[in-house]
């Protein structure tokens, strides 16, 4: 397990990982609902950004932010999400 951390953060592949099991953490964490209007999801420097194909559900999504970053975070094991961008 130490090998492995010490490769991600030699070749710098944490990013990406962590990128990768957000994405596949999505549904899980928001809800199948949710999944269906999620157009992309990305990861920039600790930020999260979310494409939301429907207003009202974007609308709602703006207010919960800090509440999804939490959620997201406490599923990674570290304070990885700093802010969440929902587009």
């Amino acid at each position: 397990a130490e090998a492995m951390q010490h490769m991600l953060q030699e070749y710098r592949l944490q990013p990406q990982l962590q990128e990768t099991r957000i994405k596949k953490l999505w549904e899980k964490l928001m809800g199948a609902t949710i999944a269906t209007y999620t157009g992309s999801i990305s990861v920039r420097n600790h930020v999260l950004y979310v494409n939301i194909l429907s207003a009202p559900l974007k609308n709602e999504l703006l207010f919960g932010k800090e509440k999804i970053a939490s959620i997201i975070n406490q599923e990674l094991g570290e304070q990885y999400i700093r802010d969440v961008v929902i587009r």
